[in-house]
């Protein structure tokens, strides 16, 4: 993938620590493009991955006879019009939905805003807790869902606001009626947010190739195995599943003087909820990892920050 440097680094910086990332930008700007990237720059499935995943597709109906372990994490891209059932999970005899089929892989969410807003406020409790619970009259059962979440959205409807190449036509109303589709609490709960814009056509003409995704697989590999060793003998897996007390642990009693009088300055500013805060943390972290460095220092942290623009 050519240009777009700036949004490689933050999806690499996603799959590193399984963190949920948002992609705004017009229509042609390359979001699907990169999306579908991700799976190839993410580790193999462990073992033990293998078999919850081989579980789940089994339960579901999705393997065909004699199929052997799944070893390719998932990659999920439902339609926007999918129902509750379809993303959730539902049925008389509950059945997994898109979420738990994404379980150790990729959810993508192309025209995220096109989605019902019930259908995104469903995503809030399996975002936080990893999993989700189907409660029939008969019985409640509870499907895996440890995916990291990958959204695309346009930045107005008819996708041009700040395109340096075509006004945008909707009026300032329709504007932002069109963002308040995305939640505050639901909004919290995404750890990284970054502009792709269109790539100037003298980039796309040039020679040179953007960097090969086995290179930037094996850094994201080698931060992963950080985080292993991290959480071992925990339920945690990785930066972005980390609890409360695993960011004070592992997040906040490692940032140097200077990296915490920085985060506590952009909470002031940015005005942060508890749980956006603790995000930049964990996205601070993941960066520290991705750079071998034990502590968190001001230049991890910086770039935490700026990953939290939102929408504006």
């Amino acid at each position: 993938i050519v240009g777009q440097e700036h949004v490689k680094r933050a999806l690499e910086v996603a799959a590193a620590g399984g963190h949920n990332v948002v992609m705004k930008g017009p229509p042609g700007s390359g979001k699907t493009l990169l999306a579908r990237a991700v799976p190839g720059i993410l580790p193999p499935l462990t073992t033990s991955e293998a078999m919850e995943v081989t579980r789940i597709y089994s339960v579901a109906g999705l393997l065909s006879p004699g199929t052997g372990l799944v070893t390719a994490r998932p990659f999920r891209a439902p339609h926007h019009t999918i129902s509750n059932a379809g993303l959730i999970g539902g049925g008389s005899i509950p059945r997994p939905g898109e979420i738990t089929l994404a379980h150790r892989g990729v959810l993508f969410l192309d025209e995220l805003l096109e989605f019902d807003p019930h259908v995104l406020e469903m995503l809030r409790q399996p975002l936080e807790d990893k999993t989700v619970t189907i409660a029939r009259a008969k019985q409640a059962v509870t499907f895996p869902a440890s995916f990291m979440l990958c959204a695309a959205l346009n930045p107005c409807p008819c996708g041009y606001l700040g395109d340096p190449e075509r006004a945008c036509t909707c009026p300032p109303t329709v504007v932002s009626r069109y963002q308040r589709r995305l939640s505050g609490p639901l909004m919290d709960r995404i750890d990284l947010f970054v502009d792709v814009p269109r790539v100037p056509f003298e980039k796309l003409s040039a020679a040179t190739r953007g960097e090969p995704s086995a290179a930037v697989r094996e850094r994201v590999t080698a931060a992963r195995q950080v985080q292993a060793r991290r959480f071992a003998g925990t339920r945690t897996a990785t930066n972005g599943e980390m609890t409360a007390a695993q960011v004070r642990d592992f997040a906040q009693s490692e940032m140097e003087p200077a990296a915490a009088d920085l985060v506590r300055r952009a909470v002031e500013r940015l005005n942060l909820s508890a749980r956006a805060f603790h995000r930049v943390l964990k996205v601070a972290r993941t960066i520290a990892d991705l750079a071998g460095s034990p502590t968190i220092t001001a230049a991890h942290m910086a770039e935490s920050i700026q990953y939290r623009a939102r929408m504006d």
